[in-house]
């Protein structure tokens, strides 16, 4: 809402999103019947995530400036091939839905801790600047929730490839919670009026 209402991603930083739409493909492959059967709250969330994240990808495209948006494109141009090539390795190498779990689940794993280090990069400009401004709480609050939910549901299932990084994301949403806790008194919100305002005038000077 911020990035719309200001008509530009400013300091926001892509990582958490372009990570998470990664980490939703990989996940919703997992949970296919012919890799890991009877997983279909798996697929079906994590289904529902990417399209979210697809959402958030393109509202940032659309307000990012030329180079940062080149880059976007990049980066997902990189990791629509590499997902292309984990299911076309996947379909075509392992013929049994133990070995394809165990190969997906691997790189679930490592997919999953990549989207909740994502933050890490906002996580160092918070305690750099002593400002959240540029971490949005809700989807702080989102990766910790959604980690601990995820843990619950590993331990019910017995599934260790979720267990894992849900469980370190879980603690990487808690850091995030804490640091938010720990510098939002510190935070200077009038800046955002003001970045608003001068771009307004900007905008009248070039009328």
């Amino acid at each position: 809402m911020k990035i719309i209402k200001q008509k530009s991603v400013s300091d926001f930083k892509p990582d958490p999103y372009v990570a998470t739409l990664l980490n939703c493909a990989v996940w919703v492959f997992y949970g296919m019947p012919f890799v890991h059967p009877d997983s279909t709250l798996v697929w079906t969330i994590n289904g529902a995530g990417f399209i979210i994240e697809t959402v958030y990808t393109t509202i940032f495209i659309l307000y990012s400036p030329g180079s940062k948006r080149k880059r976007i494109f990049i980066i997902l141009a990189i990791e629509a091939a590499f997902f292309a090539v984990v299911v076309l390795v996947n379909m075509l190498a392992f013929h049994t839905t133990k070995t394809r779990t165990l190969v997906v689940g691997i790189i679930c794993i490592v997919f999953n801790i990549l989207m909740y280090a994502s933050p890490l990069t906002v996580m160092k400009m918070v305690i750099k600047t002593k400002s959240v401004k540029y971490m949005p709480f809700y989807l702080s609050l989102a990766n910790f929730l959604n980690g601990i939910v995820w843990l619950i549901y590993s331990l019910l299932k017995f599934d260790i490839n979720i267990l894992i990084p849900n469980g370190l994301g879980a603690l990487s949403g808690l850091v995030q919670l804490i640091l938010y806790a720990t510098f939002y008194k510190t935070t200077r919100w009038e800046d955002d009026e003001e970045d608003i305002n001068s771009r307004s005038e900007v905008q009248l000077s070039n009328v």
